[in-house]
């Protein structure tokens, strides 16, 4: 497909926070359209509120190849691999850094890949630009915009007149709205870390601007230089999770602007919003803190697996842009419409094309600001004119799946896997409840030992026993569930 294509024309509208408007998306060249996400910090699992910008904006990562055609977009995602956060985990646990982000790493793309969500074109690691960054900070001391203070390098807010901007806060809003680090050294409170002195046991590299103690960047400096380097100076759209809004993008725009001499960094920045679980917020002080490897594995309050096509559907029903309720019953509700998709495509006998494009009113709720909920709206209406044997339509449903990133055949082999896993052969049964016969003689037998032991033998098989007195008969009972 070219860059030129019809469907390009016909518009993107997307809402940009700079100006907080919804506007009408134009590239600054069609035949290399560049968006930037602003990745995780490896050090644990990610947790479901990490996952909704990689799936929204893998979406419009999909969404713009569409339009303008694949080998006319670049969309890059970085990692961000030196942190305190690492250095404190990695001490804890006694590994190195490497091997902590190494893993880590791996973690992710198993997790986002069972979320149906597509790499990257480009993965930068922070550490892998290091050079880039002392550059980028060399030069903002140069032109004025950054200074040396007691072996840190820290960028002036003041020094730039526009700043806060993207996120509409004034500087006094931004000293009482932050929790400012107070430093002796620091020329305005607003000012913050460029580059700092690394500690003993910490990484290090060689340090900027002349000073002799290793040192390492400061978290935001990190995206200024690695999105330079992969997109240029000035590229089309930057995306993140709203709470990044204030601080980390509205520095990278102070860093990368002042470095450069540009009117922008990004023409469109797009945050999508928080998210909360069951009603609440999600913290681990509450108990409603999940990961999306817990999820995959096992949701440990009811014992299930769910379904990262689950997970997936539950975090495109609501627009990007609002904050979402993510519940159990919306992952149920999740698994309950991919099956009703299967089995309604199956009766047309249909199957996605190879290069499946949405059908049209899919296709246009997308283009109005990745309105999914319209989008779904309009793929609900093809599945009911489908029951009613319009193969056309059961054909653009199919297509539309695939295309919001639902892999229905994987979605099935894992349901007959789990399945299968879960039921228990008759001569197992009749094996468990054999010994379960035998434990109870031998309790009344007073041969506790032959019942411990068989006891261990069912608990070894990952049987859980559970005893009790029927109140009625008085009898010892126990009742027993497969694991």
């Amino acid at each position: 497909m070219s860059a030129d294509t019809t469907q390009a024309d016909k518009g993107l509208l997307l809402t940009n926070t700079l100006t907080r408007t919804k506007e009408k998306f134009v590239p600054i060249d069609a035949s290399s359209v560049r968006m930037y996400v602003c990745g995780p910090t490896v050090y644990d699992y990610a947790h479901v509120g990490n996952a909704r910008p990689v799936v929204i904006f893998d979406v419009l990562a999909r969404l713009l190849r569409q339009l303008y055609g694949k080998q006319h977009v670049t969309y890059v995602r970085n990692v961000t691999d030196v942190d305190d956060k690492i250095n404190e985990r990695a001490a804890r646990e006694g590994t190195t850094i490497r091997e902590l982000t190494n893993s880590t790493v791996a973690q992710y793309h198993a997790d986002m890949a069972a979320l149906g969500a597509e790499a990257p074109d480009i993965e930068p690691r922070a550490t892998e630009h290091i050079e880039e960054m002392k550059t980028m900070i060399e030069t903002l001391v140069d032109k004025g915009f950054a200074y040396v203070a007691e072996e840190h390098v820290l960028f002036h807010v003041p020094s730039m007149p526009e700043y806060g901007k993207l996120s509409n806060r004034t500087l006094d809003e931004m000293i009482a709205g932050a929790r400012v680090e107070v430093a002796s050294y620091k020329k305005d409170p607003t000012d913050f870390v460029l580059w700092k002195p690394s500690k003993e046991k910490e990484p290090g590299w060689d340090s900027p601007c002349d000073i002799a103690t290793p040192g390492r960047p400061g978290w935001h400096i990190e995206c200024s230089a690695m999105s330079e380097k992969h997109l240029g100076k000035v590229f089309d759209i930057h995306g993140g999770g709203i709470d990044l809004t204030f601080p980390h993008h509205e520095n990278e725009i102070a860093q990368s602007r002042c470095a450069h001499g540009t009117h922008a960094m990004a023409n469109v920045w797009m945050h999508n919003g928080f998210l909360q679980v069951e009603g609440e917020k999600m913290s681990k002080s509450l108990g409603n803190f999940y990961t999306v490897h817990q999820l995959l594995d096992t949701y440990e309050g009811g014992g299930r697996k769910w379904s990262g096509q689950a997970i997936r559907y539950a975090l495109l029903q609501t627009q990007y842009r609002q904050p979402i309720d993510f519940t159990f019953k919306s992952l149920a509700e999740g698994e309950k419409q991919l099956k009703r998709w299967i089995e309604l495509l199956d009766k047309n006998g249909v199957t996605a094309s190879d290069e499946a494009a949405p059908e049209q009113s899919v296709l246009e709720g997308l283009l109005d600001d990745l309105n999914t909920p319209r989008a779904f709206a309009a793929m609900h209406k093809l599945a009911r004119e489908a029951r009613g044997g319009d193969v056309a339509a059961a054909q653009g449903l199919a297509n539309s799946i695939k295309f919001l990133g639902f892999d229905l055949v994987s979605f099935s082999q894992a349901q007959e896997e789990e399945k299968a896993e879960s039921e228990v052969s008759p001569e197992a049964q009749a094996e468990v409840e054999e010994l379960i016969v035998k434990r109870l003689e031998a309790r009344k037998a007073k041969d506790f030992a032959e019942s411990d032991r068989i006891r261990d033998e069912l608990v070894a098989k990952g049987i859980m026993l559970k005893d009790m007195k029927n109140q009625e008969t008085g009898e010892f009972e126990t009742t027993w569930t497969w694991p």
